[in-house]
């Protein structure tokens, strides 16, 4: 049985709450956050469970196999070298960190450790993102022609997410929270990217984050990437992920909805029928039994920070 310990029981934290209790080979042993009330109430809905308001308690407890950092960005660094400090093995939550040199640590110290380092970027492990990918690969789209990252919210904030930091410029922003998803994807489907042009629009309070994006960047032959956002406007929200090509277009709408088309026809939704589900949890499983395993890692978070840096450069 691998026991999990968890740093941070805020709104992201808690989505993988409930995909580590299903798993029949994992059992959360502890949980840690600096809200008391957040604790309890987290502890009443597990069974058996060390609680902590101090990461550094539960980093004692010599069960704790793995543990989680759910924690917001800028707090990162210091608990995942701490982690690593205690022979922890740690899955991360993106971003990887608060800014390239953090990260290059994070690395190399998890690296030094020789210390399993997970990162959560969920797209990879859901099928209309794997599809998506299947059929870049079988050329369906023809040549490339251009990517493009789509972010439009009606508030940011979004109201499930408010806090203290999600809607700040040092470390919130939709370009870092929500971006940083498709970048990742980029990099991995498609390859790295160079040439990055940023233009923010923020407003007049110099707390608070970005309320806009255009960004172009390349792939590294030449191919363009276009990158638009924009928050506090009218309408739904959308994300999109798009790739148009000499043959056809590709886009992933609102993370799992897949839509296709030939040049010339409508974009039609794709099924999903023979993508294997698969899933994180039992790929860290694999992981900590010395198994292959599907994982990206702090290299992969590195990667993407260093794209990240350079969009939200002020």
């Amino acid at each position: 049985m691998i026991q999990i310990g968890i740093i941070g029981l805020g709104a992201i934290g808690q989505r993988l709450i409930k995909q580590f209790k299903e798993h029949k080979e994992v059992r959360i042993l502890a949980i840690c956050d600096r809200l008391e009330s957040l604790v309890t109430k987290t502890a009443g809905e597990l069974s058996d469970v060390h609680t902590y308001t101090d990461y550094q308690k539960l980093l004692e407890d010599d069960h704790v196999h793995l543990v989680y950092v759910a924690v917001p960005p800028k707090l990162h660094h210091q608990i995942v070298l701490d982690v690593i400090q205690s022979g922890k093995h740690v899955l991360c939550e993106k971003p990887l960190a608060n800014s390239v040199e953090e990260a290059e640590e994070m690395l190399k110290a998890a690296g030094e450790a020789n210390s399993i380092h997970a990162m959560n970027f969920p797209l990879n492990y859901e099928q209309a993102p794997t599809k998506f990918a299947e059929l870049i690969k079988q050329d369906y789209v023809g040549k490339l022609r251009r990517l493009q990252i789509t972010m439009h919210f009606p508030d940011w904030p979004r109201l499930w997410q408010k806090n203290d930091w999600v809607g700040g410029r040092e470390q919130g922003g939709f370009v870092l929270e929500v971006g940083v998803h498709f970048i990742q994807q980029i990099l991995k489907v498609f390859g790295n990217i160079k040439n990055i042009q940023s233009q923010l629009e923020f407003p007049d309070d110099p707390q608070k984050c970005e309320t806009g994006i255009i960004a172009t960047a390349e792939l590294e032959d030449g191919t363009p990437i276009l990158i638009e956002g924009l928050s506090q406007i009218s309408g739904n929200e959308y994300i999109g992920f798009t790739a148009y090509g000499s043959d056809g277009v590709l886009t992933l709408d609102n993370w799992g909805e897949l839509k296709g088309g030939k040049n010339g026809e409508p974009l039609k939704e794709i099924p999903m029928e023979s993508v294997p589900q698969i899933s994180l949890i039992n790929e860290l499983v694999k992981a900590l039994k010395g198994d292959p395993a599907e994982i990206y890692d702090f290299e992969v978070g590195l990667k993407a920070q260093l794209v990240l840096e350079q969009l939200r450069k002020k």
